[in-house]
């Protein structure tokens, strides 16, 4: 097993090494420079549309989930074992200048991010649900190569609701049983898988309106909790946070001698845990983007990029201040969660790994449901069919059993080859349907120049094919935003013939 798991991690390194970090680089930029730097010029806008208006239907009924849900959704995702045991193991790797690096990727793949969940939105379907969509879908449609999407979604479909989840269920078991001690029973992994098995298995048969229902009440409230609980840590040892920030700036550009981390080494780890957390370029949010009803593409798009932004720029810091205003000598440290779990043991005492336990729990579960909503979009778009789709369900589930009994390295190792390879075909794709997204940006921003709340419908690029929904107004705001609407340009009409009449 030994054997495999370093075959395993070779492999990956090189993909990350001579395709992935390349091509994620130079999109970055290309996107950035491209976009007039969209991750920064619109970051207001960020934030006005996460709390945008859901379209609604004839019936009232909220046409798909909102934008904010989307954004839970996806936050579920990315929220979880990358953001407190994928950055205890960048940093344990490759020093503190390993949040460096963590830092300037997100800001990089915000550009990226904007694209590839703006182009999801543009080319999504409608389901039972409202509506979905993602990089296979824009893949099919905008590419016309249906033949890449089923590759992707099939990487997809391995990599999240499998290796993710089995890693997010794996960090539960070993957060729990760390709580226990040397006292942790044989049999508490077994426990654990079925647990998470069985609560998987109550949300996923829900739907995706009953995933949303439960990530935007937990994310939120998780992810608030650890933000506090960090903040205490740090205020704790206020004294080391300016030695700190010191550290990881300087031993960003040089190695560290204390880890051993050559610099080459040190970036590609900060960029692999970094992309594990915020998902930036990686295909997987897009997948929550498109289910969202909102007015124009570029909305969700911007929503997607303050994801990225929530994920590294907080919940990654965070992370990493506890870690290193706690443990300044991080010659041998462990990886992982532990190197977390022992940072705030140490500065708080026992009483907090017990709270820390609940959070990981409920972040790693959520994770875990929002894993599983990416899979079931690829799901459906390789096949309709009723029967696959539970057979999906259940080898996910399964797949969470699992991931609580077997070694956290193997999975960690396949994790990130199998990350590395469904980043490459997502990039490759909106690299060649970048365009499209640079005209989406430029009509919401014309929009927004002359005052408008940006509306989309196809006819605005009537030379793009494939496009299934935004058919017109009505369809895109809603009936009951579009009979005001009308009611107001009666109302204007009628102005205007009485200063004619």
């Amino acid at each position: 097993m030994e054997a495999i798991s370093d075959w395993i991690a070779t492999w990956g390194d090189n993909l990350w090494t001579w395709a992935v970090l390349p091509v994620v680089v130079a999109l970055g930029l290309y996107f950035t420079i491209r976009s007039g730097v969209v991750q920064f010029r619109l970051i207001p806008e960020m934030f006005r549309t996460l709390t945008d208006k859901t379209p609604r239907t004839e019936s009232g009924e909220p046409q798909s989930v909102s934008a904010f849900q989307a954004f839970t959704i996806s936050a579920a995702s990315r929220v979880g074992v990358g953001n407190i045991a994928g950055v205890g193991t960048a940093i344990a790797i490759g020093g503190p200048g390993a949040v460096f690096w963590m830092w300037l990727m997100a800001f990089i793949g915000g550009a990226s991010s904007f694209i590839e969940s703006s182009l999801a939105q543009l080319y999504k379907t409608r389901d039972a649900d409202g509506f979905r969509g993602g990089p296979a879908y824009y893949m099919q449609r905008g590419l016309g190569a249906r033949w890449m999407g089923i590759l992707f979604a099939i990487v997809l479909i391995v990599c999240f609701p499998i290796a993710f989840s089995s890693l997010q269920a794996n960090t539960i078991q070993a957060t729990i049983a760390g709580s226990f001690g040397d006292d942790a029973m044989s049999w508490l992994p077994w426990l654990i898988g079925v647990a998470l098995a069985v609560l998987m298995a109550l949300v996923v048969f829900g739907g995706v309106r009953r995933i949303a229902s439960v990530t935007q009440t937990l994310v939120p409230l998780m992810a608030l909790t650890y933000l506090l609980l960090g903040l205490v840590i740090v205020v704790i040892h206020i004294d080391r946070l300016p030695a700190v920030f010191a550290a990881i700036f300087t031993q960003a550009f040089g190695p560290n001698e204390v880890v051993g981390a050559t610099l080459g080494y040190l970036i590609l780890t900060g960029v692999k845990r970094g992309m594990f957390s915020n998902e930036a370029g990686l295909g997987s949010a897009p997948n929550a983007g498109a289910s969202a009803a909102v007015t124009h593409p570029v909305k969700q798009g911007l929503v997607q990029t303050l994801g990225v932004y929530f994920d590294t720029f907080l919940v990654c810091s965070i992370t990493a201040f506890i870690v290193l205003v706690s443990v300044p000598d991080l010659a041998n440290a462990q990886r992982g969660i532990s190197l977390t779990q022992g940072a705030v043991v140490g500065a708080l005492g026992d009483w907090a790994n017990i709270l820390l336990s609940v959070i990981i729990f409920l972040l790693a579960f959520s994770s875990i449901l929002g894993n599983y909503y990416y899979g079931e979009s690829n799901i459906e778009f390789i096949t309709p069919k009723h029967g696959v789709l539970l057979g999906y369900r259940i080898v996910a589930i399964v797949a969470v059993f699992l991931g609580a009994l077997v070694s956290a390295d193997v999975v960690w190792n396949f994790a990130d080859g199998a990350m590395g390879f469904m980043a490459l075909i997502n990039l490759i794709a909106i690299a060649l349907l970048s365009g499209i997204a640079f005209r989406l940006l430029k009509d919401y921003t014309q929009q927004r120049r002359e005052g408008r709340d940006p509306v989309f419908t196809r006819d605005r690029l009537p030379d793009v094919k494939g496009i299934e929904v935004w058919e017109d107004e009505l369809t895109v705001t809603g009936p009951i935003d579009l009979s005001t609407k009308r009611r107001q340009a009666e109302k204007h009409r009628d102005h205007l013939h009485g200063q004619h009449g």
